[in-house]
């Protein structure tokens, strides 16, 4: 079996993604946070280190934008086809359902990735601009792109079970309600449950359990975020791909 089935939905899922606000919210998102450091660095009096900006960059993403994020991502994605009612037209093509929604899900995950890679980016370059315009306050120490990536990279990797949970109520409910709902809700106990010892096994906040010092935290966060993630995917795309959309 080649590649080229799959490739085919996975294609039109990425021309539907390109002509809808998805690439909007892919710069949106991450510029914002960039704009909060720039600012945040004007507003400075002494040099602060690399690892300073970018760990503050890294919190709010994992924190707060990256799941508000991922709710507004899986709606929209869901609702291109939710909209204008074009289930039963897609789901009559001959050719498995599961793709359909691997499609979907494979799309929402690469446009987070990227937008993980723009926090990293964007953040770099308002914090360089901010001391070519205020010298006083230029970066100390190495930027270490190693370390930062990687810990970015862990972040998408344990929000994978977060995905999935929006990604199946967005593609599974006609409605947008369910799935703005579920991540409004998880985000709100995520920030008011901050340092909850069991915030650990909470999906919303396994991100930014990436950024904990106890390394069971870390090893557990992205443990159940990315096993889990993957069971529960795939558990989503067997459902889905047997049950017709309300």
């Amino acid at each position: 079996m080649t590649a080229a089935p799959f490739l085919a939905p996975l294609i039109v899922e990425a021309r539907k993604l390109n002509r809808s606000l998805a690439a909007l919210l892919a710069v949106a998102a991450p510029s914002l946070i960039a704009i909060f450091c720039f600012f945040n660095m004007l507003r400075g009096k002494a040099p602060q280190p690399w690892e300073m900006w970018m760990g503050s960059a890294s919190a709010i993403w994992a924190f707060f934008m990256l799941p508000m994020s991922v709710t507004a991502l899986t709606a929209l994605v869901a609702h291109m086809e939710h909209g204008p009612k074009s289930w039963d037209h897609l789901r009559a093509l001959p050719l498995p359902r599961w793709r359909l929604y691997a499609a979907k899900a494979v799309c929402v995950l690469a446009v987070v990735a990227l937008m993980s890679a723009a926090v990293l980016a964007m953040t770099w370059g308002a914090v360089t601009l901010g001391a070519a315009i205020k010298p006083a306050v230029q970066p100390t120490g190495a930027f270490d792109l190693a370390t930062y990536a990687g810990t970015m990279g862990r972040m998408f990797a344990a929000a994978l079970l977060m995905i999935a949970i929006q990604l199946w109520v967005a593609l599974r409910y006609a409605s947008f309600v369910p799935a703005l709902a579920v991540g409004i809700g998880g985000t709100f106990f995520s920030v008011v449950a901050t340092s909850a010892k069991q915030g650990v096994f909470f999906p919303w906040q396994m991100p930014v359990n990436m950024l904990a010092t106890e390394a069971w935290r870390v090893n557990t966060a992205l443990g159940l975020g990315l096993g889990l993630g993957a069971v529960v995917l795939v558990a989503a795309l067997v459902h889905l791909s047997r049950r017709e959309v309300l």
